[in-house]
């Protein structure tokens, strides 16, 4: 259980537990996408990671921030290279964020993430290939949040890789959820 807990919730265990689970259900119900993140320390290593934590913070320019376990295995190759990617999964391509919840296996020559072809475009940071859209980013700023870090990165390149209409990931489309 993680407080704070507002006036009128018991002090006991109990109560305090069915408050935080009836939190973590309302905030299941905020609306959110559900991306791979595409990361690489600038050298060797890369990684697919998925995520529902992205959101578009800036018209002018045009920053996106994610959000990032600093104990996560992606956390360390935005640090070390200050980039990222953010690939729009298809609604129909929902089983392949299952495959990007743990560190992946990288094919560097065969340019594979767990088997899932990438392409590079301008940060160097891995793009599904079979993505709708993706933006590419170099990160801006870097901010604490809780265990945490919130990257914002500017888009420098970005493109439909499908069908501009093609129906895109929504966490409501899986039975995962993520946060709360």
């Amino acid at each position: 259980m993680v407080g704070p807990f507002p006036p009128g919730v018991g002090d006991d265990d109990a109560a305090r537990d069915e408050y935080d689970r009836m939190r973590r259900r309302l905030l299941w119900k905020m609306p959110s996408g559900l991306y791979v993140v595409g990361s690489t320390d600038g050298a060797t290593r890369r990684n697919g990671m998925t995520t529902n934590w992205v959101t578009q913070i800036s018209f002018d320019p045009k920053w996106i921030g994610i959000g990032v376990e600093r104990d996560a295995f992606t956390h360390g190759l935005v640090e070390a290279s200050g980039v990222f990617s953010v690939c729009l999964i298809a609604r129909d391509d929902r089983a392949i964020v299952r495959k990007f919840t743990k560190p992946v296996e990288v094919d560097l020559q065969a340019a594979t993430l767990n088997g899932f072809p990438y392409v590079e475009r301008v940060t160097g940071a891995p793009i599904l290939a079979q993505s709708v859209g993706y933006l590419d980013c170099e990160v801006r700023e870097r901010v604490a949040a809780g265990n945490h870090t919130f990257f914002v990165g500017e888009v420098v390149d970005c493109a439909f890789l499908a069908d501009e209409d093609t129906d895109v990931l929504r966490m409501e489309d899986t039975r995962m959820n993520y946060g709360g």
